[in-house]
């Protein structure tokens, strides 16, 4: 039996050329998977997520997903918190609130860290949930990662 529910995705850190890419890729691909009813995106990052500011990304054209592709900045807002254990039990409420089973957040260093975090937090208090943490930075720094995202294009034009 698979998980089923509502995937919520959100972007920290710096803004880069690829961040609005990668949420695109996000929302496309959660579009074609019937488990997942309904596509969520936390407005400023976790930040966002602790306020319940969220928007329903099913309401969006294709064309306008389409054109973060290409679109620099980030789309859904960004900010640089770090996540701490006193915000688990309210981040935990939001995703129980809103049936939050897949939670994808893009971003560097800190927040593959918040990603990991949540999955841990995730594991501890038994909620079955699936933390996706995809790379935006632009340094190549993550760990057991070949190439980030941007980190092409960095090198080309720096």
């Amino acid at each position: 039996m698979s998980l089923e529910g509502n995937l919520l995705v959100a972007q920290s850190g710096g803004p880069t050329a690829v961040i609005n890419a990668s949420a695109a890729g996000v929302i496309e691909e959660a579009g074609k998977h019937a488990e997942i009813s309904e596509i969520y995106a936390g407005r400023n990052g976790v930040l966002g997520i602790l306020a319940e500011d969220l928007f329903d990304l099913n309401e969006e054209k294709a064309k306008s997903v389409e054109a973060l592709k290409h679109t620099p900045a980030a789309a859904l807002g960004t900010c640089r918190y770090k996540v701490a254990s006193r915000d688990m039990d309210r981040l935990f409420a939001v995703f129980r609130a809103h049936d939050i089973r897949f939670f994808c957040y893009i971003g560097g260093n800190d927040s593959q860290d918040t990603a990991n975090k949540i999955h841990e937090e995730a594991i501890r208090r038994g909620r079955e949930l699936r933390v996706i943490g995809i790379p935006k930075t632009i340094d190549n720094d993550l760990p057991h990662t070949d190439h980030c995202p941007g980190y092409g294009s960095a090198i080309k034009y720096n």
